[in-house]
């Protein structure tokens, strides 16, 4: 395991659910944070937990479903002048459940594919230029493995384009001490997982740091869980 003292990590939908237990459990190991929310207001959870870890913390937000909040957000973070070591895409979005499996609207498909999948490219291509750059980086992008639900046609589907995209990123930084993984938090009880999902929110923990702590030449679009 790398030591990850004094980096610095951005993690989308941190405000809340599994992006704030992988922010507390990365502060824990002496990581500076990014908080991310689509609202300012939405962070002020998170950063009032993370006052108990000895870690410089910042707050970012936007919307990642519209394309100039995506360009605000990444222009935030670039004021910050503190480069970014650690992506963590977490952020995430499950429309409707459809009992009738053919009435998934375009506006369903295409809002899920934005947040799930546009949004993550777009971070990507904002932060690991400069990774590669400054010969160190870490990109986590979560995934699922959700399977015979039709129900939830569009968001399995974005969750099977995480695992590709991931993977053909991933060829590019294959000869650099950047690292890009997916990763599966498992059926968790959150606001996304309902009360009924197997384990609590907090069970994704340590298993979520496992893909930010190899070492420069470990794993690279690979599939991790948190179980």
């Amino acid at each position: 395991m790398i030591d990850i003292k004094g980096k610095t990590a951005l993690i989308t939908g941190s405000s809340r659910g599994v992006g704030q237990q992988i922010a507390l459990g990365l502060a824990d190991l002496g990581c500076n944070i990014i908080v991310h929310g689509s609202k300012k207001t939405s962070n002020d959870e998170t950063l009032k937990l993370l006052n108990s870890y000895s870690v410089k913390t910042y707050s970012v937000y936007g919307n990642l479903a519209d394309d100039q909040e995506i360009e605000n957000l990444i222009n935030q973070v670039n004021d910050l002048e503190n480069p970014i070591d650690i992506l963590y895409n977490n952020a995430g979005i499950m429309k409707d459940y459809h009992e009738d499996i053919w009435t998934h609207s375009t506006e369903e498909w295409m809002q899920t594919y934005k947040v799930n999948v546009v949004a993550m490219y777009k971070l990507c291509a904002a932060f690991v230029p400069a990774m590669i750059e400054n010969e160190f980086g870490r990109v986590v992008n979560v995934t699922s493995r959700i399977s015979g639900q039709p129900q939830l046609a569009p968001y399995g589907a974005s969750k099977w384009a995480v695992d590709k995209l991931s993977q053909d990123l991933a060829v590019a930084l294959e000869n650099t001490p950047v690292r890009m993984n997916y990763f599966d938090p498992t059926w968790l009880k959150t606001d996304l997982g309902g009360e009924h999902a197997d384990n609590p929110v907090e069970a994704v923990l340590p298993g979520a740091l496992k893909p930010v702590l190899i070492e420069n030449n470990g794993a690279n679009g690979k599939f991790f869980s948190a179980l």
